[in-house]
């Protein structure tokens, strides 16, 4: 039995982390941080286990064998350094940190430590991606040429666990980046796992379009990412990150191949299309992606569980994401300096 520890019990927790620990039989919620300790005793009260006044606390208790670490952006490094040098297991929230040195920092510290760190890159675990990427791989579609990979939505203000203007999300100081750190790691990610292929060269921009905080003012943080995206095989594309998708929530891939089209996401109602000239599209029906709206299991809590279990690395390592955080502030800088930045170390 793996016994958990909870730092941070925010939305993010309470709708995902939590109960999908709770549903669990390989683990056991054993503590509960948050600033707001009463958001921990409520957890406590739902679920049980030991609601701790303090983070060194609950890493002082020898009885939990890893931890959730949700807490804001800002926090992540600090939070999960600590942890792994307690001697915990960290399954981290995505942005993996704010910084690159900081990112480096937290994989350095599981390697010397010996524990291990995941990092909530949902996306590599949907069905759909998975089939997808299976398909690239087969040459289904033959050598994919570019692609466009996007998602948006309305915004975090409505699902925050503290809704409104004055989310953290809004918030440089603990959030560093808004649509990007929100939406645009998860596209990264993703894209790097269908292709196979890292980023490695950007052309960005950043802007605030129309995000305003309690005071009517702009938010600190972009609302909108637009990344031109060049690949190490060769291939090209665009992801875009967006709090301004009022109407509808796009997650959304599509793959552009010399021998067909793979269309994840983008239809409202198959999961995968896959079209080839002159041939009646083929439909694939797994389940459909999450939504803000649309809660459903995320399949992060069983492979971190099972991982633990097994004794053997997360695929979602820390290590494994440090390419596309990598790509993530190549686009910071080149969004700051209206350049076009290399990214040699993941060529």
């Amino acid at each position: 039995m793996i016994n958990v520890g909870m730092i941070g019990c925010g939305k993010i927790a309470q709708v995902r982390h939590i109960p999908e620990y709770a549903s669990n039989s390989g683990c056991e919620l054993k503590g509960f941080y948050d600033p707001e300790k009463s958001r921990a005793e409520d957890m406590v009260a739902k679920y049980g286990g030991t609601a701790y006044d303090t983070v060194e606390e609950l890493l002082a208790d020898t009885e939990i064998d890893a931890v959730s670490v949700c807490a804001a952006n800002y926090a992540h490094a600090e939070l999960t350094i600590k942890a792994l040098r307690s001697g915990k297991h960290v399954l981290c929230e995505k942005p993996m940190a704010v910084t690159m040195d900081e990112c480096e920092e937290m994989a350095a510290a599981a390697r010397e430590t010996g524990k291990y760190l995941m990092i909530g890159q949902n996306q590599r675990l949907t069905k759909a991606h998975s089939i997808a990427r299976q398909m690239v791989a087969d040459g289904e579609i033959g050598k994919v040429l570019s692609f466009r990979t996007s998602f948006g939505h309305g915004g975090p203000e409505t699902w925050s666990i503290t809704p409104g203007r004055n989310t953290w999300f809004f918030d440089k100081s603990k959030a560093a980046m808004g649509a990007m750190a929100d939406l645009g790691i998860h596209k990264t990610d993703l894209i790097q796992f269908l292709l196979g292929q890292k980023v490695v060269r950007t052309t960005a921009k950043f802007k605030t379009l129309d995000k305003r905080d309690a005071e009517g003012r702009l938010i600190g943080v972009e609302d909108n990412a637009i990344c031109l995206y060049e690949m190490s095989g060769g291939t090209i594309g665009t992801m875009t990150a967006s709090w301004t998708y009022y109407a509808a929530e796009d997650n959304s891939t599509v793959l552009y191949g010399t021998e067909g089209e793979l269309h994840i996401y983008d239809d409202p109602v198959h999961s995968i299309v896959l079209k080839k000239p002159g041939q009646e599209p083929k439909y694939f029906d797994v389940e459909q992606i999450q939504t803000n709206d649309n809660q459903t299991r995320s399949g992060v809590i069983d492979l971190w569980v099972d991982c633990l279990r097994d004794n053997r690395e997360p695929e979602i390592s820390g290590e494994s994401v440090l390419s596309a955080m990598r790509a993530v502030f190549a686009s910071v800088r080149s969004s700051e300096t209206g350049r076009t930045v290399e990214i040699p170390e993941n060529d």
